[in-house]
């Protein structure tokens, strides 16, 4: 029984130191920051003034308390920011890949259907173009080779008219030597060289009208079977030039029909060429329209995709100063909180009359 008494006594006294040395190595940590110097200093002067131990001890416990709650409350608002920046950063991640999307098919769109269509649109102006220049040549041509054509019909007709003359003159002559007289025979000689230096450049009838007149030239006008004769030729010479020009008139005529038609058509396909150009042009200015449109959306959605990283980045930078910011504060909050529980256990404690700060 004595045994037992002696070890009690031994135990408590060894708790008792051990809670002493406890006690002032508590104390040592709490001097060692400003907060738990502050917490010391209230308890010396609770202790100094001899207030009630519960009062103090309650003071500790409702900042103890106070400090919890703030630290909850800094959770608490930290989680939510982190939720609102995590929506943040999701809408900006969507935000800039919906944006990217639009930029690159927009830009597929232009490459590969609207600036081709545009090109092709181009190449078909110019071709038509050219279809338009080469039709305008065509009625120049047209219209010069005509021109050519109506002065060599002039040109021959004034021909067979002045063969025609010719003739009726040495008609006019031959008629008037019948029972000739030498006078009349020279003044016919006369005529006929007058003639034969009218009709001698003439067109390809000119030989054959020479001879007639050479062979008459030849007579002494004394046969007058002869001379009926020549007339006869003259005569149907004379109708072979008219013949010849009536049928010169009318394919003169049908040339002329047949180049008045060639030059509508010519028209016409022009206006044609006209009306092909006038709708490939609509189709040309919708197209450079909708490529305005288009390129005028890109770059408004590449100024977006720049907008929304800007933002995207901005929104990191804060979160993260606002990370440091609590990490600060929830260490500082736990720091207080422990030195508040450290100060507790020392007013707790059997004895703290003699702390000193």
């Amino acid at each position: 029984m004595k045994t037992l008494f002696l070890i009690a006594l031994i135990a408590i006294a060894f708790t008792a130191r051990v809670q002493e040395r406890s006690l002032s190595k508590i104390t040592t940590d709490l001097k060692k920051s400003t907060y738990g110097s502050a917490l010391l200093h209230l308890v010396e002067l609770h202790s100094m003034a001899g207030g009630p131990v519960q009062e103090l001890i309650d003071a500790i416990e409702e900042l103890i308390n106070d400090l919890e709650e703030e630290l909850e409350e800094l959770e608490f608002n930290f989680q939510q920011r982190t939720n609102e920046h995590n929506s943040l950063v999701i809408g900006y991640e969507q935000d800039i890949q919906d944006a990217v999307i639009d930029v690159n098919n927009t830009q597929d769109t232009l490459d590969n259907l609207l600036f081709p269509r545009r090109e092709q649109l181009q190449v078909r102006i110019e071709q038509i173009q050219e279809n338009q220049e080469a039709n305008r040549k065509n009625y120049d041509e047209a219209v010069l080779t005509r021109e050519q054509e109506h002065e060599d019909f002039e040109f021959q007709i004034a021909e067979l008219n002045d063969a025609t003359a010719a003739v009726d003159d040495a008609l006019a002559l031959l008629s008037s030597l019948t029972n000739p007289s030498l006078l009349q025979i020279k003044r016919f000689q006369n005529s006929l060289k007058s003639i034969e230096q009218k009709i001698k450049s003439r067109s390809k009838m000119a030989p054959m009208i020479k001879a007639l007149i050479t062979l008459a030239s030849n007579q002494n006008f004394s046969d007058q079977g002869i001379i009926g004769q020549i007339v006869d030729a003259l005569n149907e010479f004379r109708n072979a030039i008219v013949d010849s020009i009536n049928a010169q008139t009318a394919a003169e005529a049908d040339a002329q029909a047949e180049h008045e038609e060639y030059l509508e058509q010519l028209d016409a396909e022009y206006a044609e060429f006209q009306r092909q150009i006038n709708r490939v042009n609509v189709d040309l200015t919708a197209t450079n329209e909708k490529i305005d449109q288009l390129s005028e959306f890109r770059d408004q959605r590449e100024a977006d995709r720049k907008q929304y990283t800007a933002e995207l980045e901005l929104e990191n930078n804060t979160y993260a100063e606002e990370t440091d910011t609590y990490t600060n504060l929830k260490n500082e909050f736990t720091r207080e909180l422990g030195i508040s529980e450290q100060a507790l256990s020392v007013v707790e404690s059997a004895d703290f009359s003699n702390i000193q700060v």
